[in-house]
């Protein structure tokens, strides 16, 4: 396949923007070689500038559960922004689409709706200090939550050092409140949470990590932290921007029967345009202004295009009770294909996949945290990337993000996948 179209265009963008993208991982650093610029998507399938069709597996990094340019949220966005597009003030469609994730979403009464995951993840870890009027937050190594400066945070020297800032700019007096431990990993969760006793007001967790990889939870891990919170007077933040609606009607708290105290989304909830969420139970989410001190606002919060897409997808999956079934099923055709042919060409790999979200690491190993997801061989990768692409496959750009399924996936599409990893497997 031929990019010379999206070359240009790259090349027109790092005049203007930074680095050419509005996004690091979109500029094909870890992978080499110039990005795709998409002119269009349907269903499975997304279009380039240079006519070539491409079978998507980040659907715009999770949203597309149903396939791009899904008729009803189409639809609906259209409509909606016959009537205006943003108003500041508000809407019957809020309390719609939020009174439906409430019903489909467990041990959440209030719902709060914001622009991104960043804000959502943000605003969560915020009102989590206000409610317990304590400072610090425990996060993962390889979570991803956004780039508020809470979260940009590497580990220290030891288990239970504090955290030193991985981007300029964010400050050390933030760094010393966010404390860092290893996914999958109770022990060293109890150690950081023995050193600051009634100091921690969040553990704050992708209870299904798609930012290092798929990478799904031990077993007993999220029970774990559920009891560590509750003996500890600490809440329990589920991040689920990317799993929320996707992996479960109910999302993760549904799929594994686990309690959250605040629950984030993402992603799936806005149907594709910008949209986040935090939801808990009235008491912590009465703490919001302005009902109670903790202040978080937003003049696009809720504005009706993003709501409308939003309701319209989520119609759809509570509607659809056999979606969920479908996805995980060509999840597991899909992995139990690639596994095949990467063994018959005696490839060094593992597969993580749990209902609609599957990653292949190169490397023997289980990964089961950030530290083996970054021993993968990422030049066996980078060649498989680019091999892929050139067979008419678009997987994220890295390494160390998951695959999202699609249900506007053929099996045909996925049996050519399966052919075209074994053609660009052969080449290793």
């Amino acid at each position: 396949m031929m990019y010379q179209r999206s070359s240009q265009l790259f090349a027109e963008a790092e005049k203007v923007i930074p680095g050419g993208v509005n996004s690091p991982v979109r500029a094909f650093k870890a992978v080499g070689g110039t990005p795709i610029f998409v002119k269009s998507a349907k269903g499975a399938y997304l279009y380039d500038e240079d006519g070539n069709r491409l079978i998507d597996y980040i659907n715009s990094w999770g949203p597309m559960i149903l396939g791009h340019a899904y008729e009803p949220v189409v639809q609906a966005v259209i409509e909606k922004a016959k009537l205006g597009t943003s108003f500041g003030m508000p809407t019957a469609l809020e309390t719609q689409i939020a009174a439906l994730a409430v019903s489909m979403v467990p041990n959440i009464d209030k719902i709060r709706f914001v622009n991104s995951g960043t804000e959502a993840c943000m605003s969560a870890v915020r009102l989590a200090r206000g409610f317990t009027k304590r400072d610090k937050i425990i996060k993962f190594a390889g979570c991803y939550h956004g780039h508020s400066d809470s979260f940009l945070i590497q580990a220290g020297s030891g288990a239970i050092t504090f955290g030193t800032p991985n981007s300029p700019g964010v400050t050390e007096g933030t760094a010393k409140d966010t404390l860092l431990a290893k996914y999958n990993d109770l022990d060293n969760v109890a150690a950081l949470i023995e050193a600051n006793k009634n100091e921690i007001a969040a553990i704050i967790v992708e209870p299904v990590a798609g930012n290092m990889g798929c990478i799904p939870p031990n077993k007993g891990f999220l029970e774990g932290l559920r009891q560590m919170c509750t003996d500890n007077g600490i809440l329990l933040i589920f991040d689920e921007v990317m799993t929320g609606f996707r992996l479960a009607r109910g999302g993760v708290q549904e799929l594994f029967n686990i309690t959250a105290d605040i629950v984030t989304f993402g992603k799936v909830i806005g149907g594709g345009l910008p949209v986040g969420a935090f939801a808990a139970r009235a008491e912590i989410m009465n703490y919001l202004a302005p009902l109670g001190p903790v202040y978080q606002a937003g003049t696009l919060s809720g504005n009706p295009l993003a709501m409308a897409a939003g309701l319209s997808m989520l119609q759809a999956l509570d509607t659809d009770r056999e979606i969920f079934k479908r996805l995980e099923e060509k999840t597991a055709y899909l992995g139990a294909g690639i596994e095949r042919v990467l063994k018959a060409n005696n490839v060094v790999f593992t597969i993580n996949r749990i209902g609609s979200m599957i990653s292949v690491h190169f490397d023997a190993n289980p990964v089961v945290d950030f530290q083996s997801a970054a021993k993968g061989d990422n030049e066996t990768f980078k060649k498989f990337f680019h091999g892929l692409l050139q067979e008419g496959i678009y997987i994220a750009p890295s390494a160390y993000e998951t695959w999202f399924i699609t249900d506007a996936l053929t099996y045909e599409d996925l049996d050519f996948t399966i052919q075209a990893v074994n053609k660009v497997s052969k080449t290793f």
